[in-house]
């Protein structure tokens, strides 16, 4: 009888275990179903962006050809029907250039001082600081370049203007800066302490530790932070629009108004009719800025995959 009344005890728990037991099974399923379409959904997007910008950007190679359009310096749409987007492309990668000039040493410099030198109090206000300027809308920085930055350059280097490939690259310094730094401050952090132990423990100082030891064990993760920099200038548009000015030209000096590929599609993309040679020339721009930057985000991936963080 002692046996029975235990069975019929038993079962109850044996059968509500099965049903929790399903209930888990039912959830992770669906949790796994939802996370695998939210990814393809994701790759659907932009594989279906790459798809538009590239169809509508290759049309442009019906009316001009590619020698002409990647090469040639003369851009005249209107009047002379000529499609030569080099002038834009060498702008591009001159300001990308400038910007990664003036903006790796900066923030590699200041990403050192934060790990290795600032006292604990200072990191506690440095990271936050950072991390909300990153987080400020690319337009505050066009704006404050405009009216503090361009008057100060026209001060200091008498030129009528101001606007140019230098007030560009400042603002997307100051844009840039904390984004390399943070990422560098987590590569640097992440070298092992027992390096730094046994750097000193050699008779090392402070500086050949840090640039014997230290910035070479985090020097994959530095280049991903500067390539992710480079990645985020190379598409930035609204604070460059309002600050390098609006002439299709290769300046002669950092001081006089120009045009890269993301300020003249953004200036000109709405006033050109949809279908036209000029239209696609626009949307050809726009792809090449995609490949480059998916180009870049490769390149930091396979650093990744590499096992560096």
């Amino acid at each position: 009888m002692a046996k029975i009344e235990q069975e019929l005890q038993i079962r109850p728990q044996s059968t509500s275990q099965k049903g929790k037991n399903s209930s888990k099974y039912v959830k992770n399923r669906i949790f796994n179903i939802f996370t695998l379409s939210s990814a393809l959904i994701l790759g659907l997007v932009l594989l279906a962006i790459i798809i538009f910008i590239g169809k509508t950007g290759l049309l442009v190679f019906k009316d001009v050809s590619p020698m002409e359009f990647f090469f040639s310096l003369n851009w005249d749409p209107d009047n002379a029907n000529e499609f030569g987007a080099g002038v834009f492309i060498i702008g591009t990668f001159a300001l990308t250039g400038l910007t990664l000039l003036i903006v790796t040493p900066l923030s590699i410099g200041l990403a050192v001082f934060t790990v290795e030198i600032a006292p604990a109090w200072l990191k506690k206000i440095m990271r936050p600081t950072l991390d909300l300027l990153v987080g400020i809308p690319s337009i505050v920085y066009g704006y404050l370049g405009l009216t503090i930055l361009i008057p100060f350059i026209r001060q200091v280097s008498g030129s009528a203007v101001g606007n140019g490939l230098l007030a560009a690259s400042l603002v997307l310094t100051i844009m840039v800066l904390p984004t390399i730094t943070r990422i560098s401050d987590d590569a640097i952090t992440a070298v092992p302490r027992e390096l730094r132990e046994a750097s000193y423990a050699m008779g090392s100082t402070r500086f050949q530790a840090i640039f014997r030891v230290i910035l070479p064990s985090a020097k994959q993760g530095i280049i991903s932070a500067v390539i992710l920099g480079m990645a985020r200038s190379l598409g930035e548009t609204m604070a460059v629009v309002m600050v390098i000015g609006g002439a299709v030209q290769l300046p002669p000096d950092l001081f006089t108004s120009t045009h890269v590929l993301t300020s003249y599609i953004v200036s000109f993309i709405v006033d050109v009719q949809a279908g036209s040679t000029y239209y696609n020339a626009l949307y050809m721009m726009a792809f090449l800025l995609l490949i480059i930057s998916m180009i870049m985000i490769v390149i930091i991936r396979r650093l990744r995959t590499k096992g560096v963080s």
